[in-house]
């Protein structure tokens, strides 16, 4: 990934301490960095996935193969944009804003999509996109009294959605058909325990932020 406010689920966050090119590629980094080519990839790949999936009305094997494939690139393509933003100090306030919503918009279109055609409920679409969107907003909420972590937990959840969501544009049969089921509601345990894991940090996080302002204010004064 490319960045969250400071801190995604994986995203680039802030650049890591001793990169291999140091200071230098901090001063040299560009939006036309390979992290941020990445970053948008996987953002002209979210119409390309959505035109595919909805290919003969949505039920063709072989267009939700394709529609597959171009998830799973845009899937793949999250873990290294921010692995090289990480490793080589590649990033940018184009990255920052660009990956979530990247992030978002592939997650997005996939359960809209697969939900308009019947095969995932809509309460579950909702659930995960309402998570989403809420822990997002929460981030800029709390960003100035300091950055939520990203955790295990929410590695483990952003895992589950995207293999769940994959599994379900693949027109899968009997058995797998079933598993997948599971791998959804595994993914959909994880979207709300995280969630409210989340919402806890940010209390405690802006709780201690206030306390630290007046704090500061009452030496002041």
């Amino acid at each position: 990934m490319t960045g969250v406010p400071a801190s995604a689920e994986g995203g680039q966050g802030r650049p890591a301490p001793g990169g291999k090119l140091g200071a230098a590629a901090v001063n040299q980094a560009s939006i036309w960095n390979i992290a941020n080519i990445l970053t948008m990839m996987r953002l002209v790949l979210v119409p390309a996935f959505v035109m595919l999936l909805l290919q003969d009305g949505g039920y063709d094997p072989a267009w939700r193969a394709w529609a597959w494939a171009a998830f799973a690139v845009a899937m793949i393509t999250d873990v290294f944009d921010g692995h090289l933003a990480r490793t080589y100090n590649l990033v940018t306030d184009f990255g920052k804003i660009a990956d979530p919503i990247a992030d978002k918009a592939i997650m997005a279109a996939g359960l809209i999509s697969l939900s308009a055609l019947g095969d995932l409920p809509w309460w579950v679409t909702g659930v995960i996109l309402f998570r989403e969107l809420g822990i997002t907003l929460m981030r800029f909420w709390v960003i100035r009294h300091g950055v939520i972590p990203a955790s295990r937990g929410g590695k483990m959840k952003t895992l589950a959605q995207g293999t769940a969501v994959g599994m379900y544009v693949l027109a899968l049969t009997g058995p797998l058909a079933t598993l997948r089921f599971w791998v959804m509601g595994v993914a959909v345990l994880l979207t709300v325990l995280t969630g409210l894991d989340y919402v806890r940090q940010a209390i405690v996080l802006r709780r201690q932020g206030l306390a630290a302002e007046r704090k500061g204010a009452e030496r002041i004064s």
